[in-house]
């Protein structure tokens, strides 16, 4: 929406003097994606503040400079195939899926019934549903028909939890990310990059402290 694009720019040329983001693809990606479409109604006029937002359940929609370094970790490229676990209202999907493209997909996993019928709504209706599905159920148990697709290139867990899911790793490719937050509820938390070297071995580091939601489901945190 017109009223918006002013607070948009000031916001992207404060991410990439900051250096939260990486190059200008990820600016046209945040300049892209109405932000306003994937937030609470009582909450649109507040879409560009930098600062998370309530949703439904508990949940809430990241800071735009979290979302935006988030891209700039993940290092997306044209034609990826992406899992993320913990989708909200699906506007981190959105960001990704500019990224990818149309010969790339996002598989979105969101454990809250309601959250995950907002987020498909708000992706259809913003045009991104073509290249992101989502689907009800523990991401922590990663896809559930990961055997007919390729493994993941990248995996992102936008909650909080005690482990790295053994499930996530399983479905992640050999030379592929997964980034999560990990650490404990209500406490700072470590931004972890996690590579896969081998089938038996990765190679994880911390690029960043986060306070994220707690992830729930069976490698979770305890409901």
């Amino acid at each position: 929406m017109s009223e918006f694009i002013e607070q948009k720019q000031k916001l992207a040329d404060l991410y990439l003097q900051a250096k939260y983001a990486g190059n200008q693809k990820i600016v046209d990606a945040f300049l892209k994606v109405p932000r306003e479409s994937f937030v609470l109604s009582s909450d649109s006029y507040r879409a560009y503040q930098d600062t998370p937002l309530p949703l439904m359940k508990g949940q809430t929609i990241s800071a735009p400079h979290m979302c935006i370094l988030i891209l700039t970790y993940g290092k997306f490229e044209p034609g990826q195939l992406v899992l993320e676990i913990g989708i909200g209202s699906g506007y981190q999907s959105a960001l990704i899926a500019e990224l990818i493209g149309p010969t790339g997909h996002v598989y979105g996993i969101e454990l809250v019934d309601e959250l995950a019928e907002f987020g498909m709504r708000n992706l259809e209706k913003t045009g991104y549903s073509n290249n992101v599905t989502i689907i009800a159920g523990d991401g922590t148990m990663g896809w559930p028909e990961a055997e007919n697709i390729p493994p993941f290139d990248r995996i992102v867990i936008t909650a909080a939890g005690p482990q790295v899911p053994p499930p996530l790793i399983k479905q992640l490719k050999i030379g592929g990310y997964l980034y999560m937050p990990l650490g404990q509820p209500g406490r700072s938390q470590e931004w972890i990059q996690v590579e896969k070297i081998s089938s038996e071995e990765i190679r994880q580091r911390t690029l960043t402290t986060v306070l994220f939601v707690p992830l729930l489901g069976e490698y979770g945190n305890p409901e």
